[in-house]
């Protein structure tokens, strides 16, 4: 049997027409570069998708392949983009270093013009570093020891996102910042250029497959920014608000085309979209676009069994998406990951409510904290034009910062990762420390795996219960802080365990309550859902979780998406 791999185009919200895929099989060995077996990228080996499916550790292994340039333009550039490698890695074009980059779940690229042949094949290699025990690394999920067990999940080594080469003039467009001025019915752009300064940069407008504006900046220097008033444009949408602005009941998109000109000439050319919409908080009400927004969040740690962190297809995310639509949520908690773009893509234009977050790791230190602010920083800037994410959550229940509640040092991490996100992004709400412990964040999340309805409920019925309740047992604030004027959401809940089809599983796996029949399963979800819903104090929940993942059988829907129950009777439960 054939094995199928990511072809699709790896970063849809800037697409450009000439780009080759380097996905499929690579030569590959562990430890050392004898390149002795063969893997299909972007699954990692511990995967049975990439073909190997080992479990053993190797803090190092190897990736080698060839690839063939189209020489009609040799005065091109040409750039190599890797979605992500878990950890670090050092890259190679016909054995000269191009570049190194560490960090395991973000996207980086290289410019390799100076070292490709044209006459001839090329050669790449990655040298990757991964190791399994260092609890300093941000990881997520990914266990260190070689099962899975508890809530921890099979580890991921090397290349698990897609790589490609995508060819340039020698001037191009590096990036496009867009941001939706909501109030002010605009949009702001703010580019950035590489090679020359001397060109016109030209931005297209689109709605619904008709154009509304064309602008173009003459570039004086190699960055710049401008803004376009969409109420004087879109002259056939009178109602701004209603025809116009993207939430998950209607997620609009605008299309944009950026082209970069040369006396004239189209010297690059790039293809986008955003929705406009706004995320604030106002007298400790969460809003989307000025209006009041119950969020009904799923836990989502977007994981599969036979590719662990990479989605099998492209499909897979849109099947994901509607599933979730499907069950009467609105929005995903991204948990202990930072995703692949394609699934923010569908997201976007399916209409889905996303929590941004990424892996922890688990032992603070100075090391630990410069890793965190790189690979933060490189996640935020990353997806910060995709209008689905909707906040941002950088920290999960003080893992990292176990001493947070006493620690200075961590809670100066604390605020620190908090502040680092603002400075780079104002438009979106973030928590600081998700589940309990707080400092500055904007919204108040709560862990709770109460199994007893009542109970659950009880902890609800105002600010001074809450208060009374600790989270695991936990402080909600650390002093100093505390939660008056944010609004109060609980982001994990349930998990309750139930095999839907009994066997091995049974005595392996486990959920934070249980329930042996269909029908007790159905009377715990509804008891749990109803004891939320019930207060006037929260304002949105977040179910854990999705899918069954490794050891934990508490999902809505198995390991390979089958429903447990209905998907009608988790829709009635979510929206009555």
């Amino acid at each position: 049997m054939s094995v199928m791999y990511r072809a699709e185009y790896p970063r849809p919200n800037f697409v450009r027409e000439a780009w080759q895929s380097l996905n499929g099989t690579w030569e590959f060995s562990f430890d050392e570069p004898t390149f002795d077996r063969s893997i299909i990228v972007p699954f990692v080996y511990e995967s049975t998708m990439s073909g190997i499916g080992e479990r053993a550790f190797h803090d190092t292994v190897w990736y080698r392949r060839s690839f063939v340039l189209d020489d009609s333009d040799r005065s091109q550039r040409v750039l190599l983009h890797f979605g992500a490698v878990d950890y670090s890695c050092r890259v190679y074009i016909n054995g000269n270093l191009c570049g190194s980059h560490e960090g395991g779940q973000c996207s980086f690229s290289f410019d390799i013009s100076p070292l490709v042949n044209w006459d001839s094949a090329n050669e790449i290699m990655v040298h990757v570093e991964d190791n399994p025990l260092d609890l300093e690394q941000p990881r997520g999920k990914q266990y260190w020891e070689e099962e899975p067990k508890s809530i921890f999940f099979m580890h991921s080594t090397g290349i698990w996102q897609s790589v490609w080469l995508e060819r340039v003039g020698q001037s191009y467009i590096e990036g496009v910042r867009i941001t939706p001025l909501f109030d002010e019915k605009a949009v702001r752009f703010d580019y950035r250029l590489i090679g020359g300064t001397q060109h016109i940069f030209e931005t297209e407008l689109y709605f619904g497959g008709s154009p509304l504006a064309s602008i173009a900046v003459k570039t004086k220097n190699t960055k710049g920014s401008f803004k376009i008033l969409l109420q004087d444009t879109a002259q056939n949408h009178w109602n701004f608000y209603e025809d116009l602005a993207w939430s998950p009941e209607q997620p609009r998109l605008f299309d944009v085309v950026f082209k970069l000109k040369d006396d004239r000439e189209v010297i690059d050319e790039v293809r986008s979209y955003f929705g406009m919409r706004k995320v604030s908080i106002e007298g400790g009400v969460f809003l989307l676009n000025n209006r009041p927004y119950y969020q009904r969040l799923v836990l989502d740690q977007a994981y599969w069994p036979d590719s662990l962190l990479t989605a099998p297809s492209d499909q897979a995310f849109i099947d994901d998406i509607l599933l979730v639509k499907e069950m009467g949520f609105n929005g995903v908690r991204k948990h202990q990951k930072v995703e692949d773009p394609r699934f923010y893509y569908h997201a976007d234009r399916l209409g889905l409510l996303v929590w941004g977050e990424i892996g922890s790791a688990y032992n603070y230190s100075i090391h630990y904290a410069n890793r965190m602010y790189r690979e933060w920083s490189e996640a935020v800037m990353r997806d910060y034009n995709h209008p689905c994410i909707v906040a941002w959550t950088p920290l999960n229940e003080s893992w990292g910062i176990q001493e947070v509640l006493t620690n200075q040092e961590q809670q100066a991490h604390c605020c620190a990762m908090v502040y680092l996100t603002k400075s780079l992004d104002t438009t979106r709400p973030v928590i600081d420390n998700d589940g309990w412990e707080h400092s500055c964040g904007d919204m108040w999340t709560i862990h709770d795996y109460e199994g007893d309805a009542a109970v659950l409920a009880s902890h609800y019925t105002g600010l001074d219960a809450l208060l009374d309740y600790k989270p695991a047992g936990k402080e909600h604030y650390i002093n100093g802080f505390s939660g008056s004027g944010r609004p109060i959401l609980v982001t994990e809940f349930g998990g309750v365990k139930y095999v839907a089809t009994q066997g091995s599983e049974e005595e392996t796996s486990w959920g934070y309550s249980v329930a042996s029949t269909r029908e007790e399963y159905q009377r715990r979800l509804d008891g749990l859902f109803a004891a939320l819903q019930s207060s006037k104090l929260l304002q949105g929940y977040c179910y854990t979780q999705l899918t069954d993942v490794a050891t934990e059988i508490n999902g809505l829907l198995t390991a390979d998406r089958k429903a447990k129950i209905p998907l009608s009777v988790i829709r009635e439960l979510n929206l009555r």
